[in-house]
């Protein structure tokens, strides 16, 4: 089939047996916790920056110019240390997940969560304390330490623990967990926003409660067995293997594929980030740059954090801002779990395709009405019917986004690399993301304030673009085990040239 569809033989698909097991589900909700702490970190900043008790302890200036109604209406938020306290988030992940891929391969991945949620609990307090900008610029690194560090590895953990014909769904979890997180910080901005002087630092100060039960369950859960094999305790794997799969499992068959895989890891081990950019490993490069890279372009992500701000734009109130805000993001979670249900069943390409093609005509559509009802006329509020048609358009963009590309870039991100290099190759590809989400955060603002609705047209073309590349280039990983997952690439239509070439250079040497 054209654009990557194939036939998979029976050997890629391999059936352990075995079932979800209740020690399957805690582990993957363990997990998936780091998601909803990472979505209430994301999530409560946008809210806190039109808060007008926020902006009159930290920027005046911006609370005086929001209250001008001769300014222009898309540059009232435009101030860089404002944007720097969301953003400081995103360079700090991007650090600590290159840290943390190192560290990761010595300690596991269960223990890299313990320490994110260390970091978070660090961060929430000092935000919730802060009293000048450095605070707060100290505390949300903390918490983009913490977020690098899970980010790195609790969706490879989540693949590596589930079943294989159930991966797609619980993997995806983490993403369902991460818009649950998002959900409920707007839902406590929008209650913190009722108290005068310092219900900002409630919303703040809260993400230290699900850091503190991450702490906690971090302790009552084992590493994945791929992890645990890798750092030499096969017995352990075996055990933890067990516990997860079931009696009925063939674990036996499936511990000898993980140690075949991981021992040949072992003899690679050097060298992880240099071997990714060789031949034999550049269709996996490639694609796991473009991923994170073209999703961050989407600009779905940067727009979700600072919905608020767009709604006041358009000319809600501060409390209809965040309502719209929950609102938005509770049709995202439905959207994300109804993609947890279907995308082991329809595959992740086509998921893809319909939801790329869908936020592309919807973008387009309440651009147009900006255009034309908000447009370039200065300190001009847009008509209450027309504001309320742009709303109801991101809400359908959100549906088709929150369906396709926010819980399938995660899930396709944690399959696609072989284990030689998957800690290596997750932590380059979720580095490449955070730094153009803190790119993109620093200036869109800005970008805002300069292309006014352009900016909506801009990332509706890159959605275009990551669409078309989605359906040629990105091979359909459904039900392949990870130990196999090289067949998948050997019978793409583009990449198997890679491996042919491979296989040539062997016989010559």
């Amino acid at each position: 089939m054209a654009g990557g569809g194939f036939a998979v033989d029976s050997a890629s698909l391999r059936d352990y047996g075995g079932r979800v097991t209740f020690s399957v589900v805690v582990t993957c909700l363990m997990a998936a916790s780091c998601g909803l702490i990472s979505g209430y970190d994301n999530g409560v900043s946008g809210g806190v920056t039109q808060m007008e008790s926020f902006l009159s302890t930290f920027f005046p200036e911006v609370l005086k110019r929001k209250k001008n109604t001769t300014d222009n209406v898309y540059c009232k938020y435009d101030n860089q240390w404002l944007t720097a306290f969301t953003s400081s988030l995103f360079i700090a992940a991007a650090l600590s997940s290159l840290v943390a891929s190192h560290i990761t391969r010595r300690v596991g991945r269960q223990a890299i969560m313990l320490f994110g949620g260390v970091l978070f609990l660090a961060g929430s307090l000092i935000n919730g304390g802060a009293i000048n900008i450095a605070m707060l610029i100290i505390g949300r690194m903390l918490l983009g330490f913490g977020v690098g560090f899970t980010y790195q590895s609790a969706p490879v953990y989540l693949s590596e623990t589930a079943p294989a014909k159930w991966r797609g769904t619980l993997a995806s979890i983490y993403n369902a967990f991460g818009v649950t997180g998002a959900l409920l910080a707007n839902v406590t901005n929008y209650f913190t926003d009722r108290i005068p002087g310092w219900g900002w630092r409630v919303s703040l100060g809260l993400a230290a409660i699900p850091a503190t039960i991450l702490i906690f369950g971090a302790f009552f859960i084992s590493d994945s067995p791929s992890s645990l094999v890798l750092r030499g305790h096969p017995e352990k794997a075996r055990a933890a293997l067990q516990r997860i799969r079931g009696t009925n499992a063939d674990i036996d068959s499936e511990l000898k594929d993980i140690m075949r895989v991981v021992e040949e890891a072992q003899r690679n081990e050097a060298g992880a980030y240099q071997r990714l950019f060789s031949k034999q490993y550049r269709p996996y490069l490639k694609v796991g740059i473009a991923l994170p890279a073209l999703y961050e372009l989407l600009g779905i992500s940067v727009i979700s954090t600072f919905m608020p701000v767009l709604f006041r734009t358009v000319g809600f109130s501060s409390q209809k801002a965040i309502l719209g805000t929950v609102i938005n993001l509770t049709v995202n979670l439905v959207a994300t779990l109804l993609a947890t249900l279907i995308m082991d069943h329809t595959g992740r390409r086509i998921l893809l395709i319909i939801g790329g093609l869908g936020v592309v005509l919807l973008e387009v559509g309440f651009s147009w009405i900006m255009a034309v009802h908000l447009g370039t006329n200065e300190g001009v509020t847009m008509p209450v019917k027309y504001a309320t048609i742009v709303l109801i358009l991101i809400l359908l963009c959100t549906f088709n986004f929150g369906a396709s590309w926010a819980p399938l870039r995660w899930v396709v991100q944690s399959e696609i690399y072989p284990v030689e290099v998957r800690s290596a190759g997750q932590a380059m590809s979720t580095s490449i993301w955070l730094l153009m989400a803190f790119t993109e955060l620093q200036v869109f603002i800005k970008m805002l304030c300069t292309m006014k609705y352009g900016v909506f047209l801009f990332h509706a073309g890159w959605f275009l673009v990551a669409t078309i590349c989605a359906a040629v280039f990105l091979p359909e990983t459904k039900g392949v085990p990870l130990e196999t997952m090289r067949s998948v690439w050997e019978r793409h239509w583009y990449w198997r040239r890679f491996f042919k070439d491979d296989k040539l250079d062997n016989q010559d040497s």
